[in-house]
């Protein structure tokens, strides 16, 4: 869990610091919404090209979410990281209740639809603010 809570806090540095100017977004840091996907068939451009226009789509579309960052693991260089997965998404909230209400929205809804098929696993990791 705090090799988690590292990686977490890591990508959300670099999520904050690479968005250019005139699609920058503030990043909120009362919820974040961490979820990590392991493909069927991790090898296949066709499901990955699949999966990102359907994951962006929806982010595109999403009311709830306010930033959002869509990663693919980088070669490892430490033993402490987990590079096993396909992609990752981190997305930030106003609230736990924003984030509650995005599950059920119909973007996140069709997304699924459109790639559920294509993960083997998929594992949620969601945080709230201490302050």
């Amino acid at each position: 869990m705090k090799n988690a809570l590292v990686i977490l806090i890591l990508t959300l540095t670099m999520v904050s610091c690479g968005q250019n100017e005139t699609n920058m977004k503030t990043f909120d840091p009362a919820f974040a919404h961490t979820v990590y996907f392991w493909f069927k068939n991790p090898n296949s451009q066709e499901d990955r090209a699949k999966f990102e226009a359907s994951l962006t789509k929806f982010m595109n579309n999403s009311a709830y979410a306010k930033t959002q960052f869509i990663g693919t693991p980088p070669k490892a260089s430490r033993d402490v990281v987990d590079g096993s997965f396909t992609y990752s998404l981190i997305v930030s909230f106003e609230s736990a209740e924003a984030q509650a209400k995005y599950q059920s929205e119909p973007p996140h809804l069709l997304f699924v639809e459109e790639c559920s098929d294509l993960w083997e696993k998929v594992i949620v990791y969601d945080s709230q603010t201490i302050k």
